[in-house]
């Protein structure tokens, strides 16, 4: 706990400047990335308290006009709120409802390598975020009168709406057609990465909801500061939302597929959960998929060479280069993650021949398996369905992860037992003709994702009668 009066809010460009340690220290209390990327649970006590002082309240970033283009941020913002006042009362009822219980979701407790400094710091200088590729760093650290950060948020000034999975090309268009400017504006997210994790990293030194309303009203300043459009905290957990929505966040949900562990002991375990037709199916996918004589090999740590980067990068390479156009990645990063985080990363390689021919990147947490990146250099039925979700809950299983998240988009995930699950963003926007055009438009998309959601549930693979309450 911080006996100090005083705070303050630094900006800093780059991850460089901001010691790993005290990075990660807020980021995932309670845990300690080692050399490798070697986890270590922590004996800090995590639970956050009551924060000493009292520090001014923002104006908020809405009353200004809009300048014409960004700013350059002062070093820091001196002025941060009042832990003491409330924000509005939700007009969000299921959210405010069940924001109490959001509390207790693994995701604010377990370890998340995604917002760990060595991987945002890999993403910078690699090159990859960067104010050239149209991600300029512009992360907040909440600090206390002795310079200790209690409290940060991984920020970037955008120029685009490329590599954020939260899609908001149509807010851009129409507003630009209307006369306004919605480049640059700020985004809170870890790059490239469609994957739930706290985005207002509240350490164990500052009470919790204390430390989120510091960090969100030094949002609305910055982006007062600079003169931006808008702030968007993308693929958060649910009771971070519930916390902004409080405020004056606008809400939005999508849809992911997760696969749950429900304590399986064997892949034959989860098969039996499923109904008769959809386990048959399993494993006859699972056979033709490796019929050509192709062997998997699992590699993490020490295990995963440059030969094996390389392969996989040529994988990446050809996947990307046909969704996206210019995969967001380059060589040097997946050299960069192996030497910082490789005992956080799983490969599940496919080999034919003697050669590599497939392969998934995988990014390991404490209590989840998230699935990133695939790619092929040959073509074979059902093996895009082995390495990324079949042999993905092989590891979850083995190393009795609670789920595994298969990250954006994929409908396909659901025959093969990973159910639909909400995901979160906030969004601020200054301009009030924008705000209410999008508020609009958001309600409407809630209740269809809601209903999606309802409806795919009933075409979940399991038996009627499994504890998963899902029907076939």
């Amino acid at each position: 706990m911080t006996d100090s009066s005083e705070h303050i809010i630094r900006v800093h460009s780059t991850l460089a400047d901001i010691p790993a340690a005290q990075w990660d220290r807020v980021a995932n209390p309670g845990w300690k990335l080692a050399e490798g990327g070697r986890l270590e649970s922590s004996p800090e006590d995590i639970t956050s308290a009551t924060s000493n002082g009292a520090p001014k309240p923002l104006k908020r970033g809405a009353d200004r006009p809009r300048s014409e283009s960004p700013r350059e941020p002062d070093e820091s913002i001196r002025e941060v709120p009042d832990p003491a006042s409330k924000p509005p009362e939700s007009e969000t009822e299921d959210l405010e409802s069940t924001s109490q219980d959001a509390e207790s979701d693994p995701q604010e407790t377990s370890f998340n390598p995604f917002v760990s400094h060595a991987f945002l710091h890999t993403l910078e200088e690699s090159g990859c975020a960067v104010a050239n590729t149209g991600w300029l760093g512009q992360h907040l650290v909440l600090e206390d009168g002795a310079g200790t950060p209690l409290a940060a948020a991984p920020c970037y000034v955008k120029t685009h709406s490329q590599g954020e999975y939260v899609f908001d090309y149509g807010w851009a268009d129409a507003f630009e057609r209307a006369g306004g400017r919605y480049y640059p504006k700020l985004q809170v997210s870890v790059p490239f990465t469609p994957a739930t994790g706290r985005r207002l990293l509240v350490g164990p030194d500052i009470d919790r909801d204390t430390g989120r309303a510091v960090l969100a009203s030094g949002l609305h300043q910055l982006c007062d500061q600079l003169g931006t459009s808008s702030v968007h905290l993308t693929f958060l957990p649910k009771a971070e939302a519930a916390f902004l929505e409080r405020g004056d966040f606008l809400i939005r949900t999508d849809r992911q597929f997760h696969w749950p562990n429900h304590g399986y002991g064997t892949f034959e375990d989860f098969l039996s959960s499923l109904a008769s037709r959809k386990r048959k199916a399993l494993r006859r996918e699972r056979r033709e998929a490796l019929a050509d004589g192709i062997t998997v090999e699992w590699l993490t740590g020490d295990d995963i060479t440059e030969d094996h980067w390389d392969a996989f990068y040529a994988f990446y390479i050809d996947t990307g280069s046909r969704k996206w156009g210019r995969p967001y990645l380059n060589r040097t990063f997946f050299s960069l993650l192996g030497e910082r985080l490789g005992e956080r990363v799983l490969l599940i390689m496919a080999k034919r021949n003697g050669r590599y021919i497939a392969g998934a990147l995988n990014m390991i947490g404490s209590h989840t398996l998230f699935g990133r990146y695939w790619g092929c250099v040959e073509d074979h039925p059902f093996l895009h369905f082995e390495l990324c979700y079949h042999q993905a809950i092989d590891y979850a299983i083995a190393h009795k992860l609670l789920r595994v998240e298969a990250g954006a988009q994929g409908s396909h995930k659901l025959a093969r037992g990973y159910l639909p699950e909400t995901t979160w963003s906030a969004h601020w926007i200054a301009h009030p003709g924008l705000r209410h055009a999008v508020e609009d438009y958001l309600e409407e998309e809630r209740l269809a994702v809601a209903e999606e959601q309802e409806i795919l549930s009933h075409h979940a693979p399991y038996k009627r009668d499994e504890s998963s309450g899902q029907e076939p």
